[in-house]
């Protein structure tokens, strides 16, 4: 799932030199509190470069097969894959306009990608973690209405595309700040002579204005949006368990179950991962760090955490789903991969079904140009 937090500004170190804190290699004058920096030593910069890099490879090529599956087969163009492809889009802006430049600032301590990109890299990053939480509400309040509510008439896919539109705009007015109350400037260190580049924030009232936001955006894009989330999915998971008619145990009804399971794993995977950041950057705001000795490190190694949520998602659809798997080998088997996948169901979609038991089977007998079986 795509990931949220309070302040994002601190998805990049934007504030590292704008909260006083210092490295002992930077020396800064005027600050009591000089704290280790273990990403100066050369094997953690390894390890930093290889988890940044890994989740940026396997966060780009899982996204980006998942919008693939769904452009690509007629029949995976559904509402909720839909809002899964929203959701990967949202994680693949992460992925491009923030972990490259994370890693980059972590290691450099200082922004050496100009004004432009200081306003721009933080508002996008910022706007991509909006739409993910508002996605992932959208999603699961869109599934409370049809199965809670037996509403069998799901919204239209002109409907979605208007809704997806709107967690965009919502998403930018409410990014907006981290791109107005933002400033570049150089930092001038006379004990050492040097001379760096600064991206970090600037609200007209440092202390009032960045803490109110900073909560704000805790309660509007993790407390919120999760309870509402795990409400709606406790009464979808009562209400499937406790479904007792003729027809129990119908292959839509499975469809459902399964399909409520993938999505509860993505917000409780989302969920997870994005805490103990959360906690930290809290801590940020009530500058309880101080008591940490190496708290550049432990900010890097909880951001490493939230970010791996970026390439969960397609994981998780590859193993819960049967369709996103299928789809995903037959993509990396090129030379086989049929223009054709034979599906039996209704003509209007509703119900379809392997024909084939395996993936060589669907192969053999594929008829339909252009569409995989069993949309979710």
């Amino acid at each position: 799932m795509g990931p949220v937090g309070h302040n994002l500004d601190k998805q990049l170190p934007f504030s590292w030199h704008a909260k006083g804190f210092a490295t002992p290699s930077q020396g800064l004058e005027g600050s009591s509190n000089v704290m280790m920096d273990s990403t100066k030593i050369l094997g953690v910069q390894i390890i930093l470069i290889a988890a940044y890099s890994l989740i940026i490879l396997l966060g780009f090529i899982g996204n980006s097969l998942v919008v693939y599956m769904i452009v690509r087969y007629r029949t995976m163009r559904t509402v909720t894959n839909f809002f899964i492809a929203n959701l990967a889009l949202a994680d693949l802006m992460v992925d491009t306009l923030c972990l490259p430049f994370t890693l980059a600032y972590t290691l450099l301590d200082e922004w050496k990608f100009g004004a432009v990109l200081c306003h721009l890299v933080s508002y996008a990053q910022a706007l991509s973690v909006h739409v993910s939480t508002l996605t992932l509400t959208v999603i699961a309040l869109d599934r409370y209405r049809c199965i809670v509510f037996h509403l069998d008439s799901r919204i239209s896919k002109k409907v979605s595309f208007t809704i997806i539109a709107f967690t965009w705009l919502v998403a930018a007015v409410l990014a907006s700040p981290l791109a107005i109350f933002r400033e570049y400037r150089y930092e001038e260190i006379p004990s050492i002579n040097l001379r760096i580049a600064v991206c970090s924030e600037k609200w007209p009232s440092e202390s009032r204005d960045a803490t109110i936001y900073s909560l704000s955006m805790l309660l509007l894009q993790y407390v919120l949006p999760l309870s509402i989330i795990c409400y709606a999915y406790i009464r979808i998971w009562f209400k499937l368990k406790s479904h007792i008619s003729p027809t129990a145990r119908s292959d839509s009804h499975c469809r459902r179950r399964k399909t409520t399971k993938m999505l509860v794993m993505v917000v409780v995977v989302f969920a997870v991962s994005w805490l103990p950041f959360h906690v930290f950057q809290l801590a940020v705001d009530l500058d309880l760090v101080l008591i940490f000795h190496d708290y550049k490190l432990l900010y890097t190694v909880f951001h490493v955490v939230a970010m791996c949520s970026t390439f969960a998602n397609p994981l998780l659809y590859g193993w819960m789903n049967k369709n996103y798997r299928n789809g995903f080998l037959m993509f990396f088997r090129c030379q086989n991969k049929p223009e054709r996948l034979y599906t039996e169901g209704s003509v209007r979609g509703r119900s379809y079904t392997f024909r084939a038991t395996t993936l060589n089977d669907s192969i053999k007998h594929s008829t339909l140009n252009g569409q995989l079986p069993t949309p979710v």
